[in-house]
């Protein structure tokens, strides 16, 4: 008797620049916990493609890719049971995403979140909608779509504000299915969308969520000096050292919770509340702890991203494995159309 085949989960992972604090708290710490307790196949790629609509300088996509790939491993992402590779490995991907751009209205990629928000600015400005939009940016849903299909992802996490792409993709499916599908049938994915209790935002340099739209993040894998010096740097209020504190105002401890023993984190919020702890006593506690968490994921990570490293070999096996999953799909795709027989 055949097996049941597991269920596949896909995550794409944008290189957007170098990973910050916020990074690893919201996105990178729940997704690895995902992988290693839930009960199905996961496949993990960075999607190099995905950040050329911003046009950025050439040797930029090469660093941020080895970086946050670098990232995933040292963070704890395990290549021997999670498929992980880059986009620009598997080639089946961009075949697809013309097939699948034949079968897509072009109505559903005028709805598009990130198309409308570039159109939306641009209106504003007093500008024509589509100043400065390329077509990258326009039909990037499709080449997310043909990403999550030919691996034949059962299930797609995503926050919340990424739950239209999932949509899109199984919208572009089921177009095909409805054109083609007596040759060939693309798998319907869903949206595994995290309680919202899962992964957290951190507050940055500025108050606000830290990001690199902002540019008031903490680089994840500064070194100590360098990281105690970023740290000194988020802003406190002029409570006195002797005087009671609220910790839930306060962005040090809103970072030294995510990543303090909550034993520790319990223990910091009764002294700041009954007083006698200054925030330069608390701004040298977090960058402790900080240290002992991330020290040792930076020595695995600088193993890991210079040249030569272990790293090309984990992403060519996963290259090879993505790329046979890739071209079985993409063989029945293209006998259902009619351009292989």
């Amino acid at each position: 008797m055949e097996t049941e085949r597991r269920k596949i989960a896909l995550t794409g992972i944008k290189p957007s620049g170098e990973p910050h604090l916020g990074n690893y708290v919201g996105a990178i710490r729940p997704a690895l916990e995902l992988a290693r307790t839930a009960d199905f196949d996961s496949r993990y790629f960075i999607a190099d493609h995905h950040a050329l609509t911003g046009t950025p300088a050439a040797g930029d996509i090469a660093a941020w890719t080895r970086s946050v790939a670098a990232t995933w491993i040292a963070a704890g992402l395990d290549p021997e049971r999670t498929v992980f590779y880059k986009q620009s490995d598997v080639p089946e991907t961009f075949e697809l995403t013309w097939i699948l751009s034949c079968v897509t209205g072009k109505g559903l990629m005028n709805r598009a979140h990130a198309y409308k928000a570039a159109r939306d600015r641009n209106v504003e400005a007093g500008e024509d909608p589509d100043a400065g939009i390329n077509l990258g940016l326009f039909d990037y849903p499709v080449l997310m779509a043909a990403d999550i299909l030919i691996m034949e992802a059962d299930l797609v996490p995503v926050g919340r504000d990424q739950l239209q792409h999932v949509e899109i993709a199984a919208d572009v499916a089921g177009s095909f299915n409805h054109r083609y599908g007596q040759g060939f049938r693309l798998r319907i994915p869903e949206a595994v969308v995290p309680p919202e209790t899962t992964g957290h935002t951190l507050p940055g340099l500025d108050g606000r969520k830290m990001s690199k739209s902002y540019d008031n993040y903490i680089p994840l894998f500064l070194p100590a000096p360098k990281l105690k010096k970023m740290v000194r740097r988020i802003p406190t209020d002029s409570t006195p050292v002797e005087a009671p504190k609220d910790p839930d105002s306060s962005a040090v401890f809103q970072i030294l919770a995510q990543f303090a023993e909550p034993d520790v984190v319990a223990d910091t919020r009764k002294r700041l509340e009954a007083g006698g702890v200054g925030w330069g006593d608390l701004k040298n506690q977090l960058a402790d702890v900080l240290e002992v968490q991330l020290g040792p994921l930076r020595a695995r990570y600088e193993e890991l991203v210079a040249p030569d490293s272990e790293l090309d070999a984990i992403l060519a096996h996963g290259a090879e494995v993505a790329r046979e999953q890739a071209l079985r799909v993409l063989r029945g795709v293209r006998r259902a159309v009619g351009v292989e027989v």
